[in-house]
């Protein structure tokens, strides 16, 4: 409830009775302040008039004022700059670690806030605040998911910058490793990324031109090469099993992984693990789906040709394009300082199609737009980070249900 209680200050859903301090000092909230979600006060550079007199400084926010010593707060100088302490109840007098006495104000949460904030922490419906969704200004809709967008497109992009500096700043590896995560398609994504970083490239690219060898190797740090067997003759596989031990011996590869680290249930032959290994030979070995040649293609159009191996559908080189290609110019173009790389990577979500899948539908049905993969990988992030969380208090759609 203290959430709340920070929600309400924070956006001055103040009861319509006057404020007034527990010492009896008329109370007007001019600025409540910067919320600060780090250490320190939980509001910085508020703006009050106590009695006609303007002060400025930090307040903080508790359930009950004894909170403030519980906390330690009462010999932390950290918190001398509070002007105000903001309670739902007044149980005993503060001061700082000067010995000053706090003005203290008791804030009602205001009931029809608490009764809209209840009823979508409680409701199984999803979305919770499907009610309101028609009515939301679309200014407002599309201001939300701009910056929901770009939510998204940072975490995805530090998760590429992070593998970058996992492998001492090589972007290409990084590339394969974020294309490898890719073609887990969700279900395999992390045993995809173990297997990606197992990958020696340097001693796989003296074997590049030979498709058959990089077919030997990527499947066996798998493990995955007698599965094969379901798409090739015995005598090929046999061969496989060989190729691969010499070349485990000549580069003293690691262990490979094993098949229990893969998931096959609820996943259609062409879709499990062996084939997609194959697929992403057959890139390698063709040089498509380099760093290079992602950053240098001109549209979608070439972007799907890059990506373009036998067993691949289009729809499934746009999800490629999605997951692999925009979160690496985005995280590149941070990693260099070029906005035009950034922006490159936003037009391209524009300009693809929205995924079709049940958060979409549902966020279809109750009225809101979803056009492109902008769009789309939007409210992803509004369904994995807000939703899914039953953080309403940070999502602006919750906003807009709790002042209703």
């Amino acid at each position: 409830m203290e959430r709340l209680l920070h929600y309400v200050w924070k956006h001055k859903m103040l009861p319509l009775k006057t404020l007034i301090t527990s010492d009896g000092q008329e109370v007007e909230v001019i600025d409540p302040g910067l919320h600060n979600h780090d250490q320190g006060p939980d509001f910085f550079n508020a703006k009050i008039r106590l009695d006609g007199t303007l002060w400025a400084g930090n307040v903080e926010v508790h359930l009950r004022s004894s909170d403030w010593n519980r906390h330690g707060h009462e010999s932390d100088p950290a918190y001398n700059s509070v002007i105000l302490h903001v309670v739902s109840e007044i149980d005993r007098e503060v001061r700082n670690a000067e010995g000053k006495l706090l003005p203290q104000v008791q804030l009602d949460i205001p009931q029809k806030i608490q009764q809209s904030y209840e009823e979508l922490c409680r409701t199984e419906d999803y979305p919770r605040c499907h009610r309101i969704i028609p009515s939301v200004p679309q200014l407002k809709v599309h201001q939300w998911m701009d910056a929901l967008l770009v939510e998204r497109l940072k975490e995805r992009s530090e998760m590429v910058t992070k593998r970058a500096e996992r492998t001492d700043g090589d972007w290409e590896r990084a590339t394969f490793v974020t294309l490898s995560r890719s073609f887990g398609f969700g279900l395999n994504g992390d045993a995809f990324e173990r297997w990606a970083m197992r990958i020696p490239l340097q001693a796989a690219g003296k074997h590049r031109d030979d498709l058959f060898q990089i077919e030997a190797l990527f499947l066996g740090m798998a493990g995955l090469i007698e599965e094969v067997e379901a798409v090739r003759n015995a005598k090929e596989v046999s061969l496989l099993q060989q190729e691969f031990t010499y070349l485990k011996h000549k580069f003293s590869l690691g262990e490979p992984m094993l098949r229990s680290d893969w998931r096959f249930l609820r996943t259609r032959p062409q879709n499990f693990p062996f084939m997609r290994i194959l697929q992403i030979a057959e890139l390698y070995h063709k040089g498509k789906a380099q760093m290079s040649k992602l950053l240098e293609a001109k549209d979608i159009k070439e972007l799907q040709q890059c990506l373009e191996v036998k067993g691949t559908t289009a729809a499934s080189r746009r999800l490629l394009i999605i997951n692999t290609v925009v979160p690496l110019l985005f995280a590149y173009g941070r990693h260099i300082s070029d906005e035009d790389i950034c922006m490159r990577a936003v037009r391209l979500l524009e300009e693809l199609p929205a995924e079709n899948n049940y958060i979409l539908r549902q966020w279809q049905d109750c009225g809101l737009k979803v056009g492109t993969a902008a769009d789309s990988q939007a409210l992803i992030q509004l369904k994995r980070q807000y939703c899914d969380r039953i953080d309403c208090l940070r999502c602006r759609f919750g906003y807009e249900y709790l002042k209703k």
